[in-house]
């Protein structure tokens, strides 16, 4: 994507972001993720950025999307990793085609028309699909053979009610398979949505719920893929999510900024901007984000989609996670002592951006594991 349409997308970026920042705090309160964002994102055209041109997208690179995520998540985190999820999904779909052909097609065409999707992998017993592992989410034929019923728990399930398309990781006998199931405004039948996320510390508004399926029927054209997906590891995972945190972080950065030049106690009688102390902590959050922001976006930037380079590839992303995370983290922490014990209520947003980012540090590849691919690398073991 030349720099014209990079643009194009974080001006659209931006004017979604400047909407929907209008319902962060109440959907925060909530737990809900609002319906209106969700129509802003079907109808602007915003997740079908990663679709291919052919299939009606926009073909955006990985550093046009983390570009774009990094601006919709300074509106609501919680609203920008529901994006999020879409855009690595499509992203990496669209450089490894594990799809059945015609249902790749149908889907990226489905998605660029406003479709909202989430593959969902995560189970109470097996954790992350990133470990590998076969699913107890099963998917077996019908007595016809036209259809399969799908039976399971799936956790993490970010969009919850509002997606509507649903890719399920199943066991089918001794292997594992996707199986996609549609949702529309009425639901599905025989699917149960646990709301487990709505007083979450993090993301509250993100509907991240638990999805129970109970004899889920599905077209048996709709078994999507078969196979292990580990063996072709998601680059666009950790970036889309990098730029939904680091995207928090810098809206709280952006509104201690403005506390600090609003914040005129009696006592002083100019704002705390001034105080020497205060211009220190600010420097600190701002070269702390502004490092991790350039390392995030050289990191997309280089990324061809070359399957070649796909594992090695991998230790550049978890390096730039690592970053991202200590900075998103330290920023937030270090805005709340800026802002006193203002910070710690509702009157300020600080608290939500301190409590949003707390995630990275918990999503692969996390800590200790990612500081060990980045040795091994530097090793060259």
């Amino acid at each position: 994507m030349n720099a014209s349409k990079n643009d194009q997308a974080v001006e659209l970026a931006q004017s979604l972001a400047a909407e929907i920042a209008a319902r962060a705090d109440a959907a925060d309160r909530q737990g809900r993720l609002p319906m209106e964002d969700v129509a802003l994102l079907r109808t602007s055209g915003y997740l079908g950025l990663a679709v291919p041109v052919e299939e009606g997208g926009q073909g955006a690179s990985l550093l046009t999307c983390v570009a774009a995520q990094l601006e919709v998540a300074k509106g609501s985190a919680s609203t920008a990793l529901v994006a999020a999820m879409q855009h690595q999904v499509i992203g990496h779909q669209r450089e490894t085609r594990t799809w059945q052909p015609d249902a790749y097609e149908q889907i990226m065409r489905e998605a660029a028309a406003g479709g909202l999707l989430n593959h969902l992998g995560s189970e109470p017993r097996l954790g992350s699909p990133s470990r590998g592992g076969l699913p107890e989410t099963t998917a077996t034929p019908t007595p016809d053979g036209a259809a399969l019923l799908v039976n399971g728990h799936k956790t993490w399930c970010t969009g919850g009610r509002q997606l509507t398309h649903l890719l399920v990781r199943v066991a089918l006998g001794d292997e594992a398979g996707v199986v996609l199931v549609r949702q529309g405004p009425a639901g599905v039948p025989g699917l149960e949505w646990v709301e487990t996320w709505r007083d979450a510390l993090s993301l509250r508004a993100s509907e991240s719920h638990d999805a129970i399926f109970h004899n889920v029927v599905a077209p048996r054209d709709c078994l999507i893929e078969v196979g292990e997906p580990k063996a072709t590891p998601n680059v666009w995972f950790s970036t889309m999510l990098s730029a939904v945190y680091l995207g928090a972080a810098l809206a709280a950065r952006d509104a201690v900024i403005r506390y600090a030049l609003e914040r005129t106690p009696t006592a002083l009688g100019r704002p705390i901007a001034t105080l020497p102390k205060i211009q220190r902590q600010i420097g600190e959050i701002d070269v702390a984000l502004q490092a991790a922001r350039a390392l995030l976006f050289e990191v997309a930037g280089s990324w061809a989609g070359r399957d070649a380079e796909r594992a090695a590839y991998l230790t550049r992303i978890a390096a730039a996670k690592l970053v991202v995370t200590e900075a998103a983290n330290a920023a937030t922490e270090k805005a709340l002592q800026v802002a006193g014990g203002s910070a710690l209520t509702r009157a300020l947003p600080l608290e939500r951006y301190f409590r949003d980012v707390r995630p990275s540090a918990m999503q692969p590849p996390a800590g200790d594991t990612a500081y060990e691919m980045v040795g091994r690398a530097a090793l060259g073991m």
